[in-house]
């Protein structure tokens, strides 16, 4: 099923860069950011996660949190996370259980199809709003200017 602008943000449990645990519960009464991406340390996940850290102030002025989400481990996360200096947390979704929920694995095509059976998230974004509801997706987001398509919906 494909999520749409007004569904309730499929919950989730998972762990973060740090090690913590998060839930979707965690960030009820702020907006959300969570975007979904192939792989750590990659061209295009790069220049995502490097426009998001350099605009997350502005982000978070707007009242809002930011979560990256791919199928890396916690170790993966905490390299690329050290290497660019990111300033939010990403989730280790190894077992793409998160990434299915919110349709970011087996979207469907011959690309959709490959990427799941090789266990990657598409590369796309929810803004989930203060009451736990999807408010905007981005499902083509231009990677180097992601933070910039962000705050235009927040």
């Amino acid at each position: 099923m494909k999520l749409k602008v007004g569904d309730a943000a499929p919950l989730f449990t998972a762990t973060t860069t740090d090690g913590s645990t998060i839930r979707l519960g965690d960030y009820l009464g702020t907006k959300l950011v969570i975007y979904f991406y192939p792989m750590d340390d990659t061209p295009g996940c790069t220049k995502q996660a490097c426009s998001l850290r350099d605009h997350n102030q502005e982000i978070r002025d707007k009242g809002a949190a930011i979560l990256g989400v791919s199928t890396q481990d916690t170790s993966s996360h905490q390299r690329f996370t050290e290497k660019y200096q990111l300033n939010f947390p990403l989730i280790a979704d190894t077992d793409g259980a998160i990434s299915r929920a919110y349709g970011a694995i087996g979207s469907g095509g011959l690309m959709g199809a490959a990427m799941s059976l090789l266990g990657v998230a598409n590369r796309i974004t929810f803004i989930i709003d203060e009451n736990g509801h999807i408010a905007h997706i981005i499902d083509k987001p231009d990677c180097a200017n992601h933070a910039e398509e962000v705050l235009q919906l927040l």
